[in-house]
């Protein structure tokens, strides 16, 4: 009897190590609409994860929305929260959002997240922050976190925070500043809704951005006329490349020009959810139009234009991540041209995008359960 109790937990304690480790070797093969085969291979699950970044040790920092930021090892089998991240507005679109690491990190520790802030009587807005990150494996923490960055004003509502963050080669941080679903603050000088920030890494304001007349608020700015990008990212030449979200449809790829207004809410190749018209872009020539456009609408959630080896015909292309569209978006871009080449159907809303230090893609899905996922060519 105690013999076949010793066998029956034997073989349970076997088959729970299987399912473990069957996380890290789950993979499988997917063929995007342009032939390419890649693999597929799942390292690990998240509850609503929203950004990661790849420190240097080949560990992770993985945000997850409703407030928790994750130091994950490199085979995705360990997960320990990290202390001292600040209290978000979790719900609807806002909770905690982007991560990245500071251009000197190795030298200074820095990283920046973003994240919804509450405020008073219901209003919330975006804000960043810095801190120091100490990497203690047992018990990793953000040390003398400080805010450098809010949106103004807050406001009701729960969606188009934004929040994305990239740091340019010449060490400028760029955040993307939703309008907060208020469409009309995306054209206001006074108010930071609807624009692209560029900072110093101390939230300082550089004086060579390019308006300077309007206003002291104005000064922080580097583009305006958006709506909800949830997309940014530098391009081997330096150039910004940003995506946005359309209202009904109207998605954009856009090339982000200091100065330039994008037209948003008086233009946009997508209609307002109530099916009333908006102007088309080709209406006002004075207004910046994207070099890309998705009808019917992708719903794009992270950016990068690749430089790896590992997918040598991939170099410069924009990948997307696609939520409404369960997809990974391939854009081939040309000059100041760009179209989309290839889309791969991922089954799942995909909410990140990175280029890993080893040239692999790896990707988050979206919501409760969302994996991490590794894409390599096909072997």
């Amino acid at each position: 009897m105690h013999n076949h109790l010793y066998i029956i937990l034997l073989i349970a304690l076997l088959l729970l190590g299987g399912n473990h480790s069957s996380i890290a070797a789950e993979s499988e093969k997917i063929t995007g609409t342009a032939g390419t085969e890649l693999q597929v291979k799942s390292y690990a699950e998240f509850n609503e994860p929203w950004a990661m970044t790849f420190l240097p040790s080949g560990e992770m920092l993985v945000t997850e929305k409703p407030g928790k930021l994750l130091l994950v090892s490199a085979d995705g089998r360990s997960k320990v929260s990290v202390r001292g991240v600040p209290e978000v507005a979790y719900g609807g679109q806002g909770g905690l959002g982007d991560v990245i690491l500071h251009p000197d990190y190795e030298k200074n520790s820095l990283i920046y997240i973003s994240y919804a802030e509450p405020g008073f009587f219901g209003k919330r807005g975006a804000a960043v922050a810095r801190a120091r990150f100490n990497q203690d494996p047992a018990s990793p923490s953000l040390d003398n976190l400080e805010v450098i960055w809010r949106q103004i004003p807050k406001v009701k509502g729960r969606g188009h925070y934004s929040h994305r963050l990239a740091f340019s080669p010449d060490g400028k941080l760029f955040i993307t500043s939703g309008e907060r679903q208020k469409q009309d603050p995306a054209q206001d000088w006074s108010q930071n809704l609807g624009k692209v920030i560029r900072l110093n890494d101390d939230g300082s304001v550089p004086p060579d951005n390019p308006f300077q007349n309007k206003g002291n608020l104005a000064k922080t700015f580097w583009s305006l006329g958006h709506r909800n990008m949830l997309g940014i990212a530098f391009d081997k030449n330096g150039r910004l490349w940003t995506h946005e979200m359309g209202p009904r449809h109207g998605d954009e790829l856009n090339l982000t020009v200091a100065a330039d207004n994008y037209g948003w809410p008086v233009v946009s190749w997508g209609d307002h959810y109530s099916g009333i018209p908006i102007p088309d872009h080709d209406t006002r020539p004075d207004f910046n139009g994207p070099e890309a456009y998705w009808v019917p609408s992708i719903a794009p959630s992270g950016l990068i234009i690749y430089s790896g080896r590992l997918f040598p015909d991939w170099q410069e292309n924009a990948l997307i991540g696609g939520l409404v569209s369960e997809s990974l978006i391939r854009v081939k871009i040309t000059g100041d041209k760009a179209e989309e080449v290839e889309r791969f159907a991922m089954g799942k809303r995909i909410r990140e995008v990175e280029q890993g230090p080893d040239d692999a893609i790896w990707i988050l899905e979206d919501k409760q359960g969302g994996r991490l996922l590794r894409l390599t060519p096909l072997e």
